[in-house]
């Protein structure tokens, strides 16, 4: 897969100034978000944090092209989104696996999706070569009543994968599984991503998750009228364990930034948004270490007295 990060390509996803809205009852309508600004690096994985109710799953759904905005359009690598298409592919909370399929029946039709012409030998050699790449060599003619739950969403990653989308498009995938499950899942999504380069947008209510994944972690107000808070870059080095994380310096400083605006902030935001506050540039917070200068008119927040303060 060539998902290098280039600097000639600094927003391989554009978001520009979406906004979805419902019919209310009685007329008018329900507006979820309005007016989302975010740029998406080639090879970066963001996740998105929010209260229920914010519009997290219908911002992935209209980066799937599964829903269309009310308002703005959203660009990747040049092309607005005019609808589902297979440089995208999405790993939902369930499986959805076809259950009379094996484990290479269900990546095999995917593969087989992907490239029309390929010979059922290709298709096979392909698939096997993600199944490996998940952890589940072996498995390959199990059907999925046969399997856990973790291996089932194993298949699900190693389907999603097969098709070399452009991106990868994860809505909580690990969210009904067991701790132990989900911790190893977390693992493998991580060493996969990290090894292919591969770009990936999560939601997640999980803030050890984004921690332990993201490269940047984007803070949703609360819903209705929703709006991105900040986007909070990572300090943690990219080489991360789970069994040590919680010792990386700076670690601390993430996780209380991240629990104070889920807990409070996330509700008073919009009433106490920060002077210069611009929708289209959302601030920057860059925990633990010295403020870069951003270029005008993007909004860098620093917090060095927080990040020293809870070290």
């Amino acid at each position: 897969m060539e998902n290098a990060k280039t600097e000639s390509d600094p927003k391989f996803i554009s978001i520009e100034g979406i906004a979805r809205r419902y019919p209310a009852p009685g007329g008018g309508s329900t507006t979820i978000f309005e007016d989302l600004w975010l740029p998406v690096q080639r090879g970066e994985f963001v996740c998105i944090i929010g209260h229920s109710g914010c519009g997290k799953t219908s911002v992935l759904n209209i980066l799937a092209g599964l829903e269309e905005p009310s308002d703005g359009v959203v660009v990747v690598d040049g092309q607005a989104i005019s609808g589902p298409s297979l440089d995208r592919a999405v790993i939902f909370q369930g499986h959805a696996l076809l259950p009379w399929k094996s484990v290479i029946g269900n990546v095999g039709y995917a593969v087989s999706s992907r490239w029309r012409k390929a010979g059922r030998a290709e298709v096979e050699e392909r698939a096997r070569r993600f199944i490996d790449l998940v952890g589940l060599k072996g498995n390959e003619l199990k059907r999925p009543a046969e399997l856990s739950g973790g291996m089932r969403q194993r298949v699900g990653i190693a389907r999603a994968l097969s098709i070399e989308p452009k991106i990868l498009l994860m809505d909580e995938p690990f969210s009904a599984l067991d701790a132990l499950t989900r911790g190893t899942l977390q693992d493998e999504v991580r060493r996969i991503c990290k090894s292919t380069g591969q770009t990936v947008v999560m939601i997640t209510h999980d803030v050890d998750e984004a921690i332990y994944l993201a490269d940047k972690i984007v803070l949703m107000t609360n819903g209705p009228e929703a709006m991105i808070a900040e986007v909070v870059e990572n300090p943690l080095p990219m080489e991360r364990a789970r069994d040590s994380i919680h010792r990386e310096e700076n670690y601390y400083a993430v996780r209380n930034h991240l629990v104070d605006f889920l807990v409070s902030r996330s509700r008073t935001f919009k009433a106490e948004m920060p002077a210069g506050y611009d929708r289209r540039h959302p601030p920057v917070v860059r925990l633990g270490r010295p403020p870069e200068p951003a270029p005008a008119p993007a909004n860098t927040i620093p917090f060095p007295v927080i990040a020293s303060a809870r070290d």
